[in-house]
Parts: structure tokens; C-alpha cells; sequence
């Protein structure tokens, strides 16, 4: 009897640990999105001039990624983006000043901001996008709609009984 147990259990064991790992094979966990730096379009780049202050340089790009104490006339973006199923494609932009003015700039060549956004498909399927059009009748009804709400929220309107009420005084927020 008790050998007949041991080879059920043994039997369930080994399928059970088979099947879990047929199972191991296929399971994809999921990886979140990192980002880190800013991101730096082509069209930012462009807009950098010779001669320009750290200020102006700062508005154009955003603030550094990094900023070297040893080295206080370089500012250096660097942009990435990790994602599931994507390569890592990091972007470096390096920005030399000289004292309080733009002297140069180096780095990757950069996307732009409409071939940046297109790179971040997610690959989820969107069904069919519905026209955004609207007849005169959509437009009227939907006006009407909106005014009969507006009354109706202005009709319910209470305003609360405060004869009833004790009459609280407050010291003035400043002195004389």
C-alpha cells in the first residue's frame, strides 16, 4: 500500500513539476518604462546660438543632467529610455561655455519631436478612431443639453440658514 502512495505522489510530483515549468518558459514578467534625463530635440539643438547665456541655454534645453563641480563650463544632457522589448538608445548632448556664454556644443545626432513621439509606440492595437465632425443638430443639441444642466444646478442651489448660527470673530491677519 504504501508503495502504491509513494508512486502517486512521485507520479504528481514529477508532472506538476513539469507542467510549472513548461509554464516558467512562457511567462514574460512585466518590466516598467525607465526614463531617465531630458529629452533633447533636434529642433532645441537648432535653436542654440554661439554667444548665448547659461539662462538663455537653460530655457532652450532644460536643466542638465549633469553639472561636473571640476569642470563648472560644461553642462551634459543625457537622455534614455529603457523599455520592454526595445534597445537602449541613449542620447548625449554636451554643452561648453566659455565663462557665462555658450562657446560650443557636441553630441548624438537627435530625433526630432514628431520622430520621437512615433518611437514610442507602445505596440497596443487602437481600434478604429471615430471622425470628429459635428452637424449643426449635434451642435444645437448638445447646447441644449448643457443649458438644462446649468439650470437645473442653478435652481438647486441652497443657500444655508446662518440666523441660527453663533457669529465667530476672527483677529485681523496683520497688525497696525
Amino acid at each position: 500500500m504504501f508503495r502504491i502512495c509513494y508512486r502517486i505522489f512521485l507520479f504528481t510530483f514529477i508532472c506538476t513539476a513539469f507542467g510549472l515549468g513548461l509554464t516558467a518558459c512562457s511567462f514574460n514578467p512585466y518590466k516598467a518604462e525607465v526614463v531617465q534625463g531630458n529629452f533633447v530635440s533636434r529642433e532645441q539643438v537648432a535653436a542654440l546660438q554661439a554667444g548665448m547665456t547659461k539662462t538663455q541655454v537653460r530655457n532652450i534645453l532644460g536643466t542638465p543632467l549633469l553639472t561636473d563641480v571640476f569642470h563648472v563650463d560644461r553642462w551634459d544632457y543625457i537622455f534614455t529610455i529603457e523599455r520592454s522589448g526595445t534597445t537602449i538608445q541613449p542620447r548625449h548632448l554636451t554643452v561648453y561655455f566659455k565663462g557665462e556664454t555658450l562657446a560650443r556644443w557636441e553630441g548624438d545626432s537627435m530625433p526630432s519631436e514628431t520622430e520621437f513621439v512615433q518611437s514610442l509606440d507602445s505596440g497596443r492595437k487602437v481600434g478604429k478612431i471615430p471622425p470628429l465632425v459635428a452637424d449643426e443638430k449635434t451642435l444645437d443639441d448638445f447646447a441644449a443639453r448643457e443649458n438644462s444642466r446649468a439650470q437645473a444646478t442653478d435652481n438647486a442651489v441652497v443657500t444655508p440658514d446662518t440666523s441660527s448660527s453663533p457669529k465667530v470673530s476672527y483677529p485681523p491677519l496683520e497688525t497696525p
